[in-house]
């Protein structure tokens, strides 16, 4: 069932030194970019932003981000399951280096843009997280680059993190036309779920088809370092097995002239959303909070 174009299991978009890398050309769409690169002890990047903007976000470990002059200095986290991290921006036609003095997996996630704005710093403490849902559909969103968080020109990116036997991304919903209460935005999920009694995670997502048009079709065991492509249709649930946490991590960006998450609910489904107000959070949730002071950039 699972459509080959937008399932992409890890290690199959590799690309030098990133060992995931997708791009508008290779998505088949026009905005939304995803690179994850690995680093080892001691090492460096150099990369060349082009017509997208990014933000450098740490997956494990911390890294130094120079760029227009600026160094940042990121804290970063031992595991996406153990803290919220700290994040640095970087503006379209410039020339960014990375290093790490200890390694690491660092995620950049962009969006081709028309503005060129300043790079900057995004201290952990800043990041809103926010609890949704309720019962055995409650997640926690960390919003580091969500629209009404951050400023952007285009991207929009999140973390979302769904505790073992919880569904996520309920009710199913899309954002693949622009109308009132809708955004046109194309999604790349990249996933990471946990480990447990030394057996390795797995998960599940699903993307049907929204219209007699629309043709994204996905039914997918996911593990870590898999990407699920959304250019348009309902996407939901992620499904996160009994046993293991699943963190996936959102990148969107579209040609809506405003810069949005706007959703609609499969229609079929929606009721679901009306059930939490009788439910409590899953009390697992948060698996962390953000810290309460900013590390500072030097």
């Amino acid at each position: 069932m699972t459509d080959k174009r937008f399932y992409r299991p890890a290690g199959t978009t590799a690309r030098g030194a990133y060992t995931t890398y997708v791009d508008p050309e290779s998505a088949g769409w026009g905005y939304s970019s995803l690179r994850v690169l690995e680093l080892a002890a001691g090492a460096d990047h150099e990369l060349s932003t082009g017509d997208s903007e990014w933000i450098v976000l740490p997956l494990s470990g911390g890294c130094v981000v120079e760029c227009d002059g600026e160094v940042f200095e990121l804290t970063g986290r031992e595991s996406v399951f153990r803290g919220v991290t700290d994040f640095a921006y970087v503006p379209r036609d410039a020339r960014v280096r990375i290093s790490s003095a200890a390694g690491g997996r660092f995620a950049l996630t962009g969006a081709r843009c028309e503005r060129r704005l300043p790079a900057r710093y995004g201290p952990a403490s800043g990041v809103p997280v926010e609890l949704r849902g309720a019962g055995q559909a409650s997640r926690q969103v960390n919003n580091f680059g969500a629209a009404h968080v951050f400023e952007a020109d285009r991207l929009i990116a999140v973390e979302v993190l769904t505790p073992a036997g919880n569904w996520s991304s309920f009710p199913p919903h899309k954002h693949d036309e622009d109308r009132e209460g809708e955004s046109r935005l194309e999604e790349i999920y990249y996933f990471e779920i946990a480990d447990s009694h030394g057996t390795p995670g797995v998960g599940y997502q699903r993307v049907y088809p929204s219209g007699p048009d629309r043709t994204t079709d996905v039914l997918a065991e996911v593990r870590s370092g898999d990407v699920v492509l959304i250019p348009d249709g309902w996407h939901g649930p992620s499904m996160a097995v009994p046993g293991y946490d699943m963190y996936y991590l959102n990148v969107m960006a579209g040609p809506s002239p405003d810069r949005a998450w706007l959703i609609c609910d499969d229609p079929a489904h929606a009721w679901v959303r009306e059930t939490w107000a009788d439910q409590e959070v899953d009390p697992r949730l948060p698996l962390y909070r953000a810290p309460e002071t900013a590390t500072e950039a030097r």
